[in-house]
């Protein structure tokens, strides 16, 4: 699914993501257990934005070929992949996560997504040397929206009981 333009802003739903360098703003909503993946090259000033819910396309991989962003190991190397297309280097970019929360005790969260898509997602990025620069990840709380500013770079987090920069 694509990334849908509301009142000047690009929405990243559920298994999607957006790539650019048009200086727009990107918000991905409602992230609980999903995790919101940011990333921006300040110099080439490319960043985007991953909503990703699942950890693993092992799980399902008939579904995860048609749907690769919907799964932490196939998503978040797709975005790294388009933000090197339009000019991003590796070396400088920064990366905020937020999400990845639980929906409280073990017998509420019996599958632990949220703690499984923060451990797919810590490897993946240890494995290929890259640093998380900003997060807001785990506990319960079920609530978050994360924003990237491609104009500027910065990245927000608005909760029920904070709003201000990641």
């Amino acid at each position: 699914m694509p990334a849908t333009r509301t009142n000047g802003e690009r929405i990243v739903g559920v298994g999607a993501m957006c790539v650019s360098n048009t200086g727009e703003r990107l918000v991905a909503h409602a992230l609980g257990s999903c995790l919101g993946v940011a990333v921006f090259d300040p110099v080439a000033r490319v960043g985007g934005l991953l909503h990703v819910p699942l950890p693993a396309s092992t799980d399902d991989r008939e579904r995860s070929r048609g749907r690769p962003l919907e799964y932490v190991d196939t998503g978040v190397p797709a975005l790294f992949r388009d933000c090197y297309r339009l000019g991003a280097s590796k070396a400088r970019l920064r990366v905020a996560v937020a999400g990845g929360a639980s929906a409280g005790d073990a017998t509420a969260d019996g599958f632990q997504i949220g703690k499984r898509n923060l451990i797919m997602l810590r490897k993946l990025l240890w494995k290929n040397g890259i640093l998380i620069h900003a997060h807001d990840v785990g506990g319960t709380r079920v609530w978050r929206t994360l924003s990237l500013d491609l104009a500027t770079g910065r990245v927000w987090l608005r909760t029920p009981d904070r709003e201000g920069e990641l």
